[in-house]
């Protein structure tokens, strides 16, 4: 018998099939050992040796491969193919030596792209070596990751300035803050535009907009008030006036498909047609890629196979026709500096394969995969341009229009890209036919006043597409980034959109002062660069590490010395704009200038004439309104003697007589029938939610929606909090991977 391992259970059950009664086939559940959690785990004085352990909850798995291994012939390390797949494979060889579980059994490394029968039988058929420089990389990423959390985070608890910071989360939280900072700081521009209404003899009618006034260009920002419009109107005269076409010019354009899915692209996309958060979409994917259906789902390749590539052109073909079908393959390049992870793109497995309508994240995302594979090999989209200039007959005015129509849907039949808010998309408008010297009666004038408008706030897709272009993050790492600033409280994503909380503002305020290159968007990706380095055996893995250590080391000894009081002066400076708009920094209530501080409990700001003046007001647990100005008042009257009021420990309800807390409630989401059922105490609470079995032990999984201290799950007497409901996977994933807490020694007496 020979034995598999690979990572999933779920993907353990569908090669099992394929590969019949001479296989066992069992899984790791992901990684199987860590560092220990623990200073010193990364010994910086003996080159960065690492002290590993395997995780709480992984004993079983590895007592079953263990078990497995004893009665195999030959072992096979089938774990994902990428760097942290590398690792696994590295961590169970590494086990099994430990153990002497091999004896003189031969073992195999074997990587596959898709799971289907031909490719794990081509994949065993073709064995290799475990890629120590894929593995160095991971340890060079393991330890920075590492470092910086242990070094990094005991000197902002002592400082009550964050709970953690991270290589990644950090530059993501400061991308975050530097958007808000921009929003705060912009002021809008006002400007004018002007459309005529135009009816040609021919009929119809269509808009034009106003390009040249008196031999001046008129541009977006050219006419800056009313009053300059209505001099411009005024000479124009109304309401009718007479104008001819003075050039007509026709062009032909056409649009390109997008090419497949990456990673990021499908998250992005999945983001803005589907709604799905990175999270949701990686689970979502998972699942398809475990059940067969598409090929690896952690890729920054655009790349196809020759055999896919012929495959879906072969579909195209048969299904829309030759006309839709280009001379030669589509091909796209891809921008990863890593060939050992530039795998191939996302696609279907089985482009015959289609998903009907469906409710299901899988299905839903198994079709957004589809078309975009199946667009990617069709022809060009093809558009037909008419570009109209009518000039006024009394005065020298000119109007442009412009007339798009699409004369051939090419790849636009199966598949349209959405766009991001600072894309602009081809608008498809039609003119009426027109030739030069046509009369045109402009009917109308319709001047409209405009602002210039802030930039957008981050949306999870254009986050993961900044990094992305920064080059900061890889594939696997973008859902875990999203979800954990938000996690931390760092940033809340509210209405689809990041905005940063007093936490995130705080942080990255620290950071920036005292340690600029951990959020520096350019030393960010410049890591990177050294992993991909190490990934290809062009930089050793020591080299990286002593590179790193010997930048940050000094900066966190400087940082821990720095004495509270004086960080809080450098904050101050940092978020002065931020926190008092205008300079309007006077006590409310003594008029004394207000000044930011720290506690356990988070930010807050405090009169200066403490404690003469006990006036405070925690930043924390002030609700954010939507468009990002000031929170409301931390006293809001309800009605019937009831008030909403933000205290020590976050927002809650008073009749005066008795307190109840409303954490879960804003300033804006508050109403009196909420706050008498939370002063009542009648609110029942919710009915444990079953998620499904855990595929490691068999017993089921609950979610409760009202635990004491927030949402948890529960399964087989082991209890973890979660913010919202997850997935089975991502509930199995954490309650199999709990950590155990400490246990308390203090008060026991000695026997």
């Amino acid at each position: 018998m020979n034995l598999l391992i690979v990572e999933s259970p779920a993907k353990a059950k569908t090669i099992e099939k394929y590969l019949g009664r001479d296989w066992r086939v069992v899984a790791s559940v992901g990684h199987v050992r860590d560092l220990v959690p623990e200073d010193g785990s990364v010994d910086t004085e003996k080159d960065f040796a690492m002290k590993w352990a395997i995780m709480s909850g992984k004993e079983k798995h590895i007592k079953a491969i263990l078990d497995e291994v004893k009665k195999a012939g030959a072992v096979y390390l089938a774990s994902d193919p990428d760097r942290e797949g590398e690792a696994i494979a590295w961590h169970i060889l590494e086990i099994l030596s430990e153990k002497k579980a091999l004896k003189d059994k031969p073992l195999y490394r074997v990587v596959f792209n898709e799971i289907t029968k031909s490719a794990v039988s081509d994949a065993i058929k073709n064995p290799r070596e475990i890629d120590n420089n894929l593995v160095d990389a991971y340890l060079v990423r393991r330890a920075l990751d590492y470092l910086i959390g242990f070094k990094l985070s005991p000197v902002l608890w002592r400082k009550n300035l964050g709970k953690s910071a991270g290589r990644v989360q950090s530059v993501a939280v400061a991308l975050v803050v530097g958007r808000e900072r921009e929003i705060e700081a912009f002021k809008p521009v006002e400007y004018w535009s002007l459309d005529a209404m135009c009816a040609p003899e021919s009929g119809g009618g269509f808009s034009a907009r106003l390009t040249q006034f008196a031999g001046e260009k008129i541009e977006k920002m050219t006419v800056e008030n009313k009053g300059r419009m209505d001099k411009i109107l005024s000479v124009l005269g109304a309401p009718a006036i007479d104008a001819k076409v003075v050039s007509v010019e026709k062009k032909k354009s056409s649009r390109k498909p997008a090419a497949p899915f990456t990673t990021s692209t499908l998250q992005q996309e999945a983001a803005r047609k589907l709604y799905f958060s990175a999270k949701r979409t990686s689970a979502a994917a998972q699942k398809l890629y475990e059940a067969g259906l598409v090929t690896y789902i952690r890729t920054d390749s655009t790349n196809l196979s020759a055999e896919a590539i012929d495959s879906i052109r072969g579909f195209i073909n048969e299904r829309y026709g030759n006309s839709f079908l280009p001379g030669s393959p589509n091909i796209y390049a891809t921008k990863s500096k890593n060939a050992q992870e530039a795998h191939e793109a996302i696609r279907p497995t089985n482009i015959a394969h289609i998903i009907e309508k469906s409710d299901s994240d899988e299905d839903r995302l198994y079709d957004l995969v589809w078309k975009r594979t199946v667009a990617c090999q069709m022809t060009n989209a093809e558009f037909d341009s008419v570009v109209v200039d009518i000039k006024t007959d009394k005065t020298d005015a000119v109007f442009h229009a412009v007339g798009t129509t699409r004369t051939f849907d090419g790849f636009m039949k199966v598949y349209i890209e959405d766009k991001d808010d600072s894309d602009d998309d081809t608008q498809e408008t039609k003119l009426p036919p027109m030739t030069a010297g046509d009369k045109i009666d402009i009917k109308e004038l319709l001047p409209e006043q405009h602002f210039t408008l802030a930039p957008p706030r981050y949306s999870e897709a254009s986050l993961i597409k900044k990094l992305e272009e920064l080059g900061i993050g890889r594939p696997s790492t973008y859902a875990s980034i999203m979800s954990t600033i938000v996690d931390r409280e760092y940033v809340k994503n509210e209405s689809k959109r990041f905005y940063p909380t007093p936490s995130g503002w705080l942080i990255s305020a620290f950071l920036a002062k005292y340690f600029e290159s951990i959020v520096d968007v350019n030393f960010t990706a410049k890591t990177e660069d050294t992993l991909d380095d190490v990934s290809n055996g062009e930089q050793k893995k020591l080299a990286a590490l002593n590179n790193f250590w010997c930048a940050f080391q000094p900066l966190v000894g400087a940082a821990r010395d720095v004495p509270t009081p004086e960080v809080m002066v450098e904050l101050n400076k940092a978020l002065e704009s931020h926190l008092f708009p205008g300079g309007d920094n006077k006590c409310p209530e003594c008029a004394a200038a207000l000044t930011l501080k720290v506690s356990k409990f988070g930010p807050f700001v405090s009169c200066s004439n403490y404690p003469e003046c006990k006036y405070t007001k925690n930043l924390n647990s002030a609700p954010q309104a939507a468009d990002g100005a000031a929170a409301q008042s931390n006293n809001m009257d309800l009605g019937d003697g009831i008030f909403y009021k933000i205290g020590r420990f976050g927002p809650y309800v008073t009749d005066g007589e008795k307190n109840a807390s409303a954490k879960k409630y804003s300033a804006d989401q508050i109403t009196l029938e909420i706050a008498r059922e939370l002063l009542s105490g009648e609110k029942k609470k919710a009915e444990p939610v079953e998620i499904g079995k855990n595929p490691a032990t068999g017993k089921m999984i609950y979610f409760y929606p009202d635990g004491r201290f927030g949402p948890y799950l529960s399964s087989n007497k082991v209890n973890v909090s979660v913010s919202a409901r997850p997935d089975l996977d991502t509930a199995a994933d954490l309650i199999n991977n709990k950590k155990p807490s400490a246990k308390k020694s203090w008060g026991r007496k000695k026997s």
